[in-house]
């Protein structure tokens, strides 16, 4: 997936290690490298790249994808999926969507429903939602955690700096596993302005095509919409790491950053060098034989 001019990826990564400030990285690029005419074109072109990376990625049978897609209401993450995950093969991508937890997967820890959704060997998984809400909805709402019936927290008191600095290592550690046995980790977050969600949700309930898409809920939790942005904050600086990076995406304009998604994607999927499987002579002659055998058929 390759555009007129070049995109700069690091612009849009968090740097591990570091202090970065939410508010530092725009919701949207005024001067883009491309209009949208020649950007949908490319995203089209990009999608046919993919699927061709993701059938070597399959037949190689190595290396595993987990795309997590985190983001205000509205912010597009289910457009995105549809754009980019149009052109792949369905037997081997999978979208897991996460909401409230249940009464079930509260009496596990909150792992527990995420690593049954793990992508296998040769797939592509991606959370719409992920483990992350355990740091974004319920760091807004600490209260939720009491739920979790979890050792020692008896209070919200006790939902202290010293617990939300022990969950966010907890993540890490996931994480770190998955990559050291194979799964590459790739992580956005669709930066979307509160002007450009106000602007989503009128138009959601202004359309009866979109009535569907609009939920009170979403209204309840914009009254929290600088909390959520220092708890997205505090996820990037404590969650961005090298083997599981974090990229935060201007979201205003849907199609640029779809484009982005997928460049991140494809520039991940070449790092790999993943290849078709080769033969070995015992098996290129297996095939040989398999092939007069047919041909003499009558």
């Amino acid at each position: 997936m390759v555009s007129q001019k070049p995109i700069k990826i690091a612009d849009y990564k968090v740097k591990p290690g570091k202090k970065n400030k939410l508010s530092s990285f725009f919701t949207d690029t005024k001067q883009k490298p491309l209009d949208k005419l020649t950007g949908e074109t490319l995203l089209q072109k990009g999608v046919l790249e993919l699927a061709n990376l993701q059938d070597k990625l399959f037949a190689e049978n190595k290396y595993s994808v987990l795309i997590v897609l985190q983001a205000m209401d509205a912010a597009g993450k289910d457009g995105t999926i549809k754009h980019l995950m149009s052109g792949l093969n369905p037997s081997s991508v999978k979208v897991a969507s996460f909401k409230a937890p249940s009464s079930i997967e509260l009496e596990h820890d909150y792992f527990w429903r995420h690593n049954k959704e793990l992508p296998a060997r040769g797939e592509i998984v991606i959370f719409n939602r992920s483990h992350y809400e355990n740091v974004l909805v319920t760091k807004v709402h600490p209260e939720l955690i009491l739920k979790e019936n979890i050792p020692g927290i008896n209070s919200v008191k006790d939902v202290d700096k010293k617990f939300w600095k022990n969950r966010y290592e907890q993540i890490n550690r996931f994480e770190k596993n998955l990559t050291d046995n194979g799964t590459i980790i790739l992580k956005f977050f669709l930066h979307i302005s509160k002007d450009e969600q106000k602007k989503r949700f009128l138009a959601r309930i202004d359309d009866p095509k979109k009535n569907w898409k609009f939920s009170v809920s979403d209204m309840k939790e914009r009254v929290y919409w600088h909390e959520y942005q220092k708890a997205f904050e505090d996820m990037f600086n404590y969650t961005a790491t090298e083997n599981a990076p974090w990229f935060i995406i201007p979201a205003d304009n849907k199609w640029y950053s779809r484009i982005l998604i997928g460049l991140i994607i494809y520039e991940q999927f070449k790092q790999l060098k993943i290849a078709y499987p080769r033969l070995s002579k015992e098996g290129k002659l297996a095939l040989e034989k398999a092939k007069q055998t047919l041909l003499n058929e009558k």
